[in-house]
C-alpha cells in the first residue's frame, strides 16, 4: 500500500505535466487526489494505532496460561517445564509483535516524508511551468489546496505521534496563577538588566509553558458592568492590605469594604475626588469642565502609571476612552486591578523600548505620580511621549517636583524641574498652565516650529529611515518622530467623537482604503454582531431544539465587558458593538504579520496595539470576557506556522476569564483542526455553518470554570 501511494504520486505529476487543457479540472483533480491520498494514509495509520491499542489492552489476558492441574507431586517438574515453555512462547510472540509494529510505524513515517517531498517538488515544478495569465485563473483553487494540505498534514501528524499528542493539556502549578510569559524580573536581573530595564518585556526562546493557568483558590466570576467598575472580589487579584493603603499614585482611589471585596470610591472623604482633579485639568486646558473634552478634540487618553484606573473610570461616562499602561508588578498590579474593574489596560513601560503604538496615536497623555523620572536618559522618555501624541495634543503631569515652593527649597528638585521645562520647550510644547503639583503642555500643531528653534537646541528630527510608523518594541529614539507621517493632523481639525469613527473618502485615502471597503466591512459586522450575541448562551452546547436568539431571549447588553479582537483589521467588530450599544470596550490587536491598519483603528477613536501572536500578550491571566479571531489561523498558516496552534490557543486560554467565550471564524479546514484541539483545552465547543459562505465556519467555545482544589 505504501509503495502504491508513492508510485501513484509520481504518476500523477507525470500525467499532469502532459495535460494543460483545463486547469480548473487539473486543480480539482489534484485536490481530490490529495484528499484520497491522505485518507488512505490515515486509514493505514488508524488501523495500526487501533491494533496497537488492542494489543496493549489484551496483554493481561495472555500473561497467565490456563494452569494444568496435576495431583501427583512427581509432576512438579513437568508443570514447571510446561509453564516455562508457555511463557517463552508468549514472550517470543510479544517481541515479534512489537518488532512488526515498530517497523510498520517507521515505514509509515518514512513514506510520509517521501510523499511530502514529492508533492512539494512536483508542485514547485508545475508552478514554474504555468504561464502568468493562468495563475490568476487558478489562484482561488490553489489557496484552497494549500489549506487542505495543511489540515491533512496536521491530522497525519496527530496520528503519527499517537495518543500522547491527543491527551488533554495539563494544568499549571499553583504558583503560576498569575503567569505572564516574557515578563520575568528576577531572570532579567540575573541577565544583567538594571536601571528599570529589568521590567522590560523579554520573550526568550522556549520560555513559554503550554499549560492551563488555574484561577486562585477563592476566585469568583466578576460582577457585571457597571457594578464591577466599583466593586471587585479581592480573591481575584494578587494584592495585600498594605499595598492598598501605601499606594503612591494620585489616582489609586480605593478602600476595603469587606473581607471579600474591594470598593473603589473616587469621591471618598478620605481622598481628594478624581472628579475635582478632572475638572481642574479641564480648566487648565481652557475648558469649563471635563464634559467639554470631546469638543476640544480629546477622545483617547494614554494614562501612564494609572493607579487602579479611577481617572479613566470617571471619564468613561464622558465618552472618553482611557487606556492604562504600567510596569509588570508581581503583586498589587495596577494593570491587573484596572482590567478586573472592566477598564482598558495593558503592561507597558518607559524604560528602553518604544511602545507598540504608531506615531501620533493619542489626544492626551496623563501621568499622575506615575513613577517615571522624565529628566533621566537625556529626555528620551519625553521624546517618546511626543512621538505617540497627536499634533495639538496635551501632556498632563502631576508630581511634587512641579510644586514651586518645594522646588525653591530643594536645589536638586529645582534643577530637575528646569530640565523638563526647557526640554519640553525644545520639543515645541506650549506650557499652558501650572497649578500646585500639576502642569499642562500642548504639543505644537505646526511643523514650522521645529525649524524655528535655535541651532543645536533640543533633539533633531528623525530621518525617514529612523521614523518608523509601526515600531514593535524598538529601542527608544533620541530624535523627534512622526514628522514624515501623512497623518499629521491637529486634533482640533479632526471630526469630534462619535463622527470621528466614520472617516470620509479623503481621510481613508491616507490608509490606502476606499470608502466602499469600509462601508462593506461595517455592514458585515452589524450582521455578525447580531448573530454572535444570539449565540453567546450555554444553550448552544445543549441539544436545545431552538436556535438561540430565535425564541429565547438574547444575553443582556452587559454580559461582556472586556473584549479582545486578535485580528482587528479596520476595527469593524469594535464599531458594531458600540453601535449596538453593548457595554464593552475592545482591545483591537493588529498582528505584526498582517496588513497594518492600526493607525486607522486609532484615528477612528478606538484603542489598538501591534502584536505578534507567537509571543505572549502583555496582560495578566483571566482579564478578558471574550476573545475574537477572524482569519487569524489563515494568516498564521500563510506564514508557514511560525508557532503551533497549541501555542496560540493556550495563550487565549490564559487571557480568558473562566466562563469566557472564544469565537473563531476561518476556513472550514482550519476550523476542523481547531475543533480537535479544543478537546485538549477542555473547552466546550461547537462548529456553526455560515449560510452565506460555504468555505468558512464559526467555532464557538466557552472556557469552563475549573476551581483549584485545596492542597
Amino acid at each position: 500500500m505504501i509503495i502504491t501511494i508513492i508510485y501513484g504520486e509520481f504518476l500523477f505529476f507525470h500525467e499532469l505535466s502532459r495535460d494543460w487543457i483545463d486547469r480548473k479540472v487539473v486543480y480539482s483533480t489534484l485536490l481530490l487526489y490529495r484528499r484520497q491520498l491522505v485518507l488512505r494514509y490515515l486509514s493505514i495509520s488508524s488501523s495500526v494505532l487501533t491494533n496497537k491499542k488492542v494489543i496493549k489492552m489484551s496483554r493481561p489476558l495472555h500473561r497467565g496460561a490456563p494452569a494444568i492441574r496435576v495431583t501427583s507431586s512427581s509432576n512438579d517438574l513437568l508443570d514447571s517445564q510446561v509453564k516455562e515453555q508457555t511463557e517463552k512462547e508468549e514472550f517470543d510472540r510479544n517481541q515479534s509483535s512489537h518488532s512488526r509494529h515498530r517497523l510498520t510505524m517507521l515505514l509509515l513515517k518514512s513514506s510520509l516524508v517521501v510523499i511530502v517531498i514529492l508533492a512539494l517538488t512536483g508542485s514547485f515544478w508545475w508552478t514554474l511551468s504555468i504561464s502568468t495569465s493562468s495563475r490568476g485563473h487558478i489562484f482561488h483553487s490553489s489557496r484552497r489546496l494549500q489549506e487542505q494540505l495543511v489540515s491533512d498534514l496536521w491530522d497525519i501528524g496527530e496520528l503519527s505521534f499517537g495518543t500522547s499528542r491527543m491527551k488533554e493539556i495539563e494544568f499549571c502549578p499553583g504558583e503560576l496563577e498569575n503567569y505572564i510569559p516574557c515578563f520575568n524580573v528576577s531572570e532579567n536581573l540575573d541577565s544583567g538588566f538594571s536601571d528599570g530595564n529589568e521590567y522590560d518585556r523579554v520573550c526568550r526562546q522556549g520560555s513559554r509553558q503550554n499549560c492551563l493557568v488555574l484561577p486562585p483558590m477563592n476566585y469568583k466570576i466578576p460582577l457585571r458592568w457597571p457594578t464591577g467598575r466599583d466593586i471587585i472580589w479581592v480573591a481575584n487579584v494578587k494584592i495585600t492590605g498594605q499595598e492598598v493603603f501605601t499606594s503612591g499614585s494620585l489616582t489609586k482611589r480605593m478602600m476595603m469594604l469587606e473581607e471579600e471585596q474591594i470598593s473603589f470610591r473616587s469621591a471618598s472623604l478620605m481622598f481628594d475626588g478624581v472628579e475635582d482633579y478632572s475638572h481642574q485639568i479641564a480648566e487648565m486646558i481652557g475648558l469649563r469642565n471635563e464634559s467639554n473634552f470631546i469638543q476640544a478634540g480629546i477622545r483617547t487618553i494614554l494614562d501612564i502609571g494609572c493607579g487602579y484606573g479611577s481617572f479613566g473610570a470617571h471619564l468613561f461616562s464622558e465618552q472618553i476612552l482611557t487606556i492604562c499602561i504600567a510596569n509588570y508588578e508581581s503583586s498589587g498590579s495596577q494593570v491587573q486591578l484596572t482590567l478586573e474593574r472592566g477598564l482598558p489596560a495593558m503592561i507597558g513601560s518607559f524604560s528602553s523600548k518604544q511602545l507598540p503604538y504608531p506615531s501620533l496615536s493619542f489626544d492626551l497623555l496623563h501621568c499622575a505620580r506615575c513613577g517615571i523620572d522624565w529628566d533621566k536618559k537625556d529626555g528620551t522618555f519625553l521624546i517618546e511621549v511626543d512621538r505617540v501624541l497627536r499634533p495639538g495634543g496635551y501632556f498632563v503631569w502631576t508630581s511634587p517636583l512641579i510644586n514651586v515652593q518645594s522646588s525653591l527649597r530643594n536645589k536638586e528638585k529645582q534643577k530637575r524641574w528646569n530640565f523638563v521645562r526647557d526640554f519640553a520647550e525644545n520639543l515645541c510644547w506650549e506650557l499652558m498652565s501650572q497649578q500646585d503639583e500639576t502642569v499642562v503642555w500642548k504639543k505644537t500643531s505646526k511643523k514650522t516650529c521645529y525649524n524655528s528653534r535655535k541651532s543645536g537646541s533640543g533633539p533633531s528630527i528623525c530621518s525617514k529611515v529612523q521614523d518608523v510608523e509601526f515600531p514593535y518594541y524598538r529601542p527608544l529614539q533620541n530624535c523627534i518622530g512622526g514628522m514624515h507621517s501623512r497623518r499629521w493632523v491637529p486634533i482640533e481639525e479632526r471630526a469630534t467623537w462619535p463622527s470621528r469613527s466614520n472617516l470620509n473618502r479623503s481621510e481613508l485615502a491616507l490608509y490606502g482604503l476606499h470608502l466602499d471597503e469600509l462601508n462593506e466591512d461595517t455592514a458585515n459586522y452589524r450582521i455578525i454582531v447580531r448573530n454572535y450575541w444570539s449565540l453567546l448562551s450555554p444553550l448552544i452546547f445543549s441539544d436545545h431544539p431552538k436556535r438561540p436568539g430565535d425564541e429565547d431571549p438574547s444575553p443582556p447588553y452587559n454580559m461582556l465587558r472586556n473584549v479582545l479582537d486578535m485580528n482587528a483589521r479596520y476595527g469593524g467588530l469594535n464599531a458594531a458593538l458600540l453601535e449596538a450599544r453593548k457595554s464593552v470596550w475592545v482591545m483591537n490587536v493588529v498582528p505584526t504579520t498582517g496588513p497594518k491598519y492600526l493607525p486607522l483603528i486609532l484615528d477612528r477613536g478606538y484603542f489598538g496595539v501591534l502584536h505578534d501572536w507567537c509571543e505572549a500578550f502583555p496582560t495578566y491571566p483571566r482579564t478578558y470576557d471574550m476573545v475574537h479571531a477572524e482569519g487569524l489561523l489563515s494568516l498564521e498558516s500563510s506564514q508557514h506556522w511560525r508557532c503551533t496552534m497549541v501555542d496560540i490557543f493556550t495563550e487565549i486560554d490564559r487571557m480568558l476569564r473562566p466562563e469566557g467565550w472564544i469565537i473563531i471564524r476561518d476556513t472550514a479546514l482550519l476550523i476542523d483542526s481547531a475543533r480537535v484541539l479544543t478537546r485538549r483545552l477542555k473547552w466546550e465547543a461547537r462548529v456553526i455553518e455560515i449560510e452565506s459562505n460555504n468555505d468558512e465556519r464559526l467555532l464557538i467555545c466557552q472556557k469552563p470554570f475549573f476551581k483549584r482544589q485545596p492542597s
